[in-house]
């Protein structure tokens, strides 16, 4: 079985966040009670402030995103859950601007409950808060899926347009109205060949037969309602461009594109997957006016990946996608 190198449970994420906050100390700073991290810098223009968080696990996200053109704070829970209410509304107190707070949220029960307690306290304290939701993954858009579309890895799509928009001024209702609109024309899916590995028993949580992959996975491990023999990577990545693109219906603009590890997959076999994403698109007639490939949204040492299209809709949308951020883990896209 895989071993992952981390502290012992009782030292819980500590030692790991520390960590963080010591390798990017350009960057980010730590609190420790409540835990969570602020971008040391941001622009002076920002009139609302972006906070976003979620269950460790998924690094970088969220906190390898701090900073100019990106987010001010983020609370980070412990591993797949969901942060405290406390932790959410003490980021939000500690970066709040006049403007209020914009939280960006990922569509899980305890996401949505915390952040929105929260949310409550702080307009008890006189702070205006919105709220973006992204819900991107189609392999639970289904009618026996009470919850909806989860949200995976275009949440990273969408921090960086907000944080560019917010860069420039934008109040909170144009913020959450900008946000509602990437949502809306936003979508991925997931493919794993081999399951994360447990920090609580070192063991995978499922096992697939050699050959196998789980079709649909969440980026918490959860099985897919589909386990597939694999037969060739352009066959696989033309069903999962079918899925998405049968949710998202036909492009009114150009697509903004991800390929995105889940762990433990290399960059020659992501590189390999965008080749072939980008084949299909061709075909077509889609053009790709902007592309990220890496691990941003990971789970664990999952081998696996996803591929999130985002339809841009607004050509104004590409100005703020390619405006300048610095964080931990952004890096400049394709022009």
């Amino acid at each position: 079985m895989p071993q992952l190198f981390l502290p012992p449970d009782s030292e819980g994420l500590a030692p790991a966040l520390r960590g963080f906050a010591r390798a990017h100390e350009a960057h980010v700073v730590l609190s420790e009670d409540p835990v969570y991290f602020t971008a040391r810098d941001r622009s002076p223009v920002r009139r609302v402030a972006l906070v976003s968080g979620g269950g460790s696990g998924h690094e970088p996200l969220h906190a390898g995103f701090l900073g100019p053109g990106l987010l001010d704070a983020v609370a980070p829970g412990e591993v797949f859950a969901s942060p405290h209410n406390r932790q959410v509304y003490e980021a939000s107190r500690a970066v709040a601007l006049d403007g209020g707070v914009l939280h960006i949220v990922k569509n899980y029960t305890g996401d949505k409950i915390n952040f929105g307690i929260a949310a409550e306290r702080l307009r008890a304290d006189g702070i205006r808060v919105g709220r973006v939701l992204v819900h991107d993954d189609v392999a639970t858009e289904s009618d026996e899926t009470a919850t909806g579309r989860r949200g995976t890895g275009a949440t990273v799509l969408v921090e960086k347009i907000l944080g560019a928009a917010a860069d420039r001024g934008a109040d909170l209702d144009e913020l959450v109205a900008l946000g509602d609109a990437l949502a809306a024309r936003v979508r991925s899916v997931a493919v794993a060949s081999e399951s994360l590995t447990s920090v609580h028993t070192g063991e995978r949580i499922f096992e697939l037969a050699d050959g196998d992959l789980e079709y649909g996975v969440g980026i918490h491990g959860e099985r897919a309602a589909t386990t597939m023999p694999y037969t060739d990577l352009r066959t696989l990545v033309a069903r999962m461009l079918d899925d998405v693109m049968a949710s998202l219906g036909s492009l009114s603009g150009d697509a903004l594109v991800l390929v995105n590890g889940l762990g433990s997959a290399s960059p020659l076999e992501l590189y390999a997957v965008f080749d072939a994403l980008a084949r299909q698109l061709d075909d077509r007639g889609i053009a790709i006016g902007a592309s990220l490939v890496g691990t941003l949204v990971s789970a664990l040492d999952m081998h696996g990946f996803s591929v999130t299209v985002l339809d841009v809709a607004d050509p104004a949308w590409w100005e703020l996608w390619r405006a300048g951020a610095d964080a931990p883990a952004w890096k400049e896209t394709n022009r």
